[in-house]
C-alpha cells in the first residue's frame, strides 16, 4: 500500500494554542513524525501557517482531525510525497 511520507499544508489557526503546542500535537500522532511550521501571516485573530510534516507513514486523516481539534482549518494540501511498497 502506498505511504504518505511528506505533506506541506496551508493552515489557518487561532493564536492559541501557540505554534509550539500545535506542532507537538501533530508530532504526537506517530513515532518519527517530524513537524516544521513556518508562520506566513499574523492578524488580530489568526495565524496563517505553512506546516511541513515528514515520516515513514503519515496518517493524513489523524493529522486533519488534530488540526480541527486545535481550532484550526486546513486550507490546502500544497505538497505531498507518496511512496509505494
Amino acid at each position: 500500500m502506498p505511504r504518505v511520507q511528506r505533506l506541506v499544508l496551508d493552515v489557518l489557526k487561532p493564536h492559541q494554542p501557540n505554534v509550539l503546542e500545535f506542532a507537538r500535537a501533530i508530532a504526537a500522532l506517530g513515532s518519527g513524525y517530524r513537524v516544521e511550521i513556518r508562520v506566513v501571516e499574523v492578524d488580530e485573530q489568526t495565524e496563517t501557517l505553512q506546516v511541513f510534516i515528514e515520516g515513514e507513514a503519515l496518517d493524513f486523516e489523524a493529522i486533519d482531525e488534530v488540526i480541527g481539534e486545535n481550532g484550526a482549518s486546513l486550507h490546502s494540501i500544497d505538497e505531498v510525497s507518496v511512496t509505494g511498497d
